[in-house]
């Protein structure tokens, strides 16, 4: 066997086990990918029951501070009035789009 064709049995080796190399690193990165789509499902799902958990603390803050006793009411007026100011302001903004 000639010089040349030692070289090229050896490139041809070479290619053989760079393709294998890239099929095995291909599924990986699908599999990769297939692990990151899932992990983002996960992370969606979880921002969405966090966003739910705000909403009903603030519900229930708000109820909270509707539930107030005669000592508390000038408090709770300053609150309600804050929370119309901030309606109005919505409201507002709304309106101006």
């Amino acid at each position: 066997m000639s010089t040349q064709e030692k070289t090229i049995t050896l490139f041809t080796t070479r290619v053989r086990q760079l393709m294998l190399r890239f099929e095995e690193y291909r599924k990986a990165n699908e599999e990769l990918r297939a692990q990151l789509k899932d992990r983002d499902a996960i992370i969606k799902d979880l921002e969405e029951k966090l966003r739910r958990k705000e909403k009903d603390y603030k519900t229930l803050k708000t109820a909270r501070m509707l539930e107030v006793s005669d000592e508390d009411m000038d408090v709770a007026k300053a609150k309600i009035t804050k929370l119309i100011r901030n309606v109005n302001k919505c409201i507002t903004l709304l309106s101006e789009k």
